[in-house]
């Protein structure tokens, strides 16, 4: 295999959700720190991340909200399904992070979780609220969009 190729991802979850109610500016990739029932139960896909959100305490990232359901064979050994979980990122992007959710107030959310070469990694973006008109707008776009497909589909 070339090394110009692309890692495989194999994406477990994603936040539909995320780009309807916000306006993604950037986006991150994270690690995770995970135990191993929680990576078990990602690999069956049991991740809910609609209600997650990341933010910086003391120097580090943290990611609460995004619920991991229990996985049914490790029986004793089990997690908790909403439990904080740290993110792994470089010091220089948790300070810009920081100051970009603390001056600006945008907001960091879960966009979407896969597998890298193995590892779990979550996407998290820089977002601010979309408005009313905005969500209109998106939706104006989207349909005129989907008419000229239909009229390039039915003029062939």
């Amino acid at each position: 295999m070339p090394k110009t190729a692309e890692p495989i991802l194999k994406v477990v979850a994603t936040n539909r959700k995320a780009t309807h109610e916000f306006e993604v500016h950037e986006r991150h990739e994270a690690g995770i720190v995970l135990v191993g029932s929680e990576v078990k139960s990602l690999r069956d896909a049991k991740v809910t991340l609609t209600d997650g959100w990341a933010h910086i305490e003391r120097g580090e990232a943290w990611l609460e909200g995004m619920s991991i359901n229990e996985y049914p064979w490790a029986n004793r050994f089990n997690h908790e399904t909403k439990r904080k979980r740290k993110l792994l990122l470089k010091k220089d992007e948790i300070r810009k992070l920081a100051d970009k959710t603390k001056l600006r107030g945008y907001t960091l959310i879960p966009l979407s979780v896969y597998f890298k070469k193995g590892k779990v990694k979550i996407e998290l973006g820089l977002v601010s609220h979309k408005k009313q008109h905005d969500k209109r707008e998106d939706k104006k776009l989207a349909d005129a969009k989907r008419e000229m497909d239909r009229a390039k589909k039915a003029g062939r």
